[in-house]
């Protein structure tokens, strides 16, 4: 008897360390942003307590920008039209700067920011299980995004962003950022492949493929890098 006790309890171990861990509730009250950490994750969605106190005022030199973006960002706050944004170009002129700024603008608004890494954008639908019947406003911030060719997270975003079987929520926006305007790496063969039918020109399928994510963000947002009069000015 005793051994088969010792036995039981061996296997009750054994099922709880491959069971999938049970997640915690998510205290919503504790911070405005958080960072998705997997669905297999026990605390899938971890608070960012500490975050940049950047206001959107102490934004210099991308006005254009951020007018574009504020007013995309109360829109969507309101329930009106809005649009995913893609905001691409240089690093450092202030891309993730100003995402950060928005949410100390509109956080008493209800607006939460979540950051989804590359390698969980597979993952888009739990997250969107977990956030679509909630209040708050949630911009899924993807940061400096970049893909390979035969990168999965392509399609899962791709997927997401044409509209699957499951509708994205209404709660729910995708700001990415990115120093590359399509996403995908662009190579010299790839225009090789375009083509002139009677009048109009068209591009290969290589491009055209690369061109689509980018596409099916409403808003393009270009930020270029600084001339010398433009970085004294901001400094």
């Amino acid at each position: 008897m005793a051994e088969i006790l010792v036995q039981l309890r061996t296997l009750n171990d054994t099922l709880q360390r491959l069971a999938p861990p049970v997640s915690s509730p998510i205290d919503w009250g504790v911070a405005h942003a958080f960072r998705w950490q997997g669905a297999d994750h026990r605390h899938p969605l971890q608070p960012i307590c500490r975050t940049r106190g950047l206001q959107l005022g102490d934004l210099l030199g991308i006005d254009r920008q951020k007018a574009a973006l504020v007013d995309n960002t109360r829109q969507f706050l309101e329930g009106r039209p809005c649009n995913h944004v893609l905001l691409w170009g240089s690093r450092g002129t202030g891309k993730s700067s100003l995402i950060q700024a928005l949410l100390n603008a509109f956080a008493d608004q209800r607006l939460r920011v979540i950051e989804v890494n590359r390698q969980h954008l597979g993952e888009l639908p739990a997250i969107q299980e977990i956030l679509h019947d909630r209040p708050e406003r949630f911009i899924l911030y993807c940061d400096d995004l970049a893909f390979e060719a035969d990168d999965a997270g392509y399609k899962a975003l791709k997927a997401t962003l044409e509209g699957s079987l499951a509708a994205m929520p209404d709660n729910l926006l995708i700001y990415a950022t990115s120093n590359r305007r399509h996403l995908l790496p662009e190579y010299t063969e790839d225009n090789q492949q375009a083509r002139w039918v009677e009048v109009e020109l068209h591009q290969g399928e290589a491009v055209e493929e690369k061109i689509s994510l980018s596409e099916r963000f409403g808003v393009w947002l270009s930020f270029q890098a600084f001339n010398q009069d433009q970085y004294l000015a901001i400094v």
